[in-house]
């Protein structure tokens, strides 16, 4: 299985602090069936920007000590990217990097809302051949007021990804809720762990694919570790036909 968000490079950004940290988070995802990896460090947040080449030389020290301990995880390269509204012209230039080397590109929107020039940027993205992936829109406090707003982004070309912990519950009821609606709306596509930590941000990566499992929805299981291979094999992924979730929609109080 493969694992497109992780936050798994030490002393870049608010994943782990030191080597060991990382072969730690290493271990726990062998052990949950994990088999590829794809560092997906902050780029352009408020308060990390870890550069291309940083991203790079992390992925080769993990590469090269996760060898020594025959953990058996292939390791890439990528960028969570936060939304601005030069990301097209830095993506040109490298500053920042698609999801393993692929047209895929991993866009994370403040936590709060969803930019006026959100569409914009799809747009200006499609036209250079590239298809964004909008992280975790379940913890988007816009979007779970409202899912139509995710509805409206894929529309125009975007994708999704929901978070593992979210989905078991690790989050709270109301993003798990929130996951649960988008996943059903057909406004999910792929699968990620957003894993920082073994403690507190573990992967929970097999425990969100079993309760989806349990509850009914194995054949979206299927479509989003489909297209979490299709990404490192650089394939169209699977897509099912979205649907509008105001009929879905749960109302939530965020104090």
């Amino acid at each position: 299985m493969i694992d497109m968000h992780t936050h798994i490079l030490f002393d870049v950004d608010d994943g782990p602090e030191d080597l060991s940290g990382s072969l730690k988070m290493l271990r726990q995802a062998a052990e949950e069936g994990i088999t590829e990896i794809i560092a997906t460090s902050h780029a352009c947040h408020p308060q990390f920007h870890v550069d291309a080449n940083r991203v790079y030389n992390g992925v080769g020290q993990l590469r090269e000590a996760a060898g020594r301990e025959n953990l058996g995880i292939r390791l890439h390269a990528g960028h969570e990217i936060r939304l601005n509204a030069n990301l097209p012209e830095r993506l040109d230039a490298g500053e920042v990097l698609t999801l393993a080397g692929s047209k895929f590109v991993m866009l994370e929107l403040p936590s709060q809302g969803v930019p006026d020039y959100t569409v914009g940027i799809i747009q200006d993205l499609m036209n250079r051949g590239l298809i964004p992936v909008i992280a975790h829109p379940e913890r988007n406090k816009a979007i779970v007021e409202k899912p139509q707003r995710l509805y409206r982004l894929v529309n125009h070309g975007a994708l999704a990804q929901v978070t593992a912990g979210a989905v078991c519950g690790t989050f709270g009821s109301r993003i798990k809720d929130a996951a649960l609606t988008l996943i059903d709306a057909h406004l999910v596509h792929f699968y990620g762990s957003d894993a920082h930590d073994t403690a507190k941000r573990g992967f929970h990566f097999d425990e969100g694919l079993s309760y989806l499992e349990k509850k009914g929805r194995a054949d979206m299981v299927d479509i989003m570790l489909e297209n979490n291979a299709r990404i490192l094999e650089k394939r169209d992924p699977v897509l099912l036909e979205p649907e509008d979730p105001k009929g879905k929609k749960k109302w939530f109080i965020f104090g």
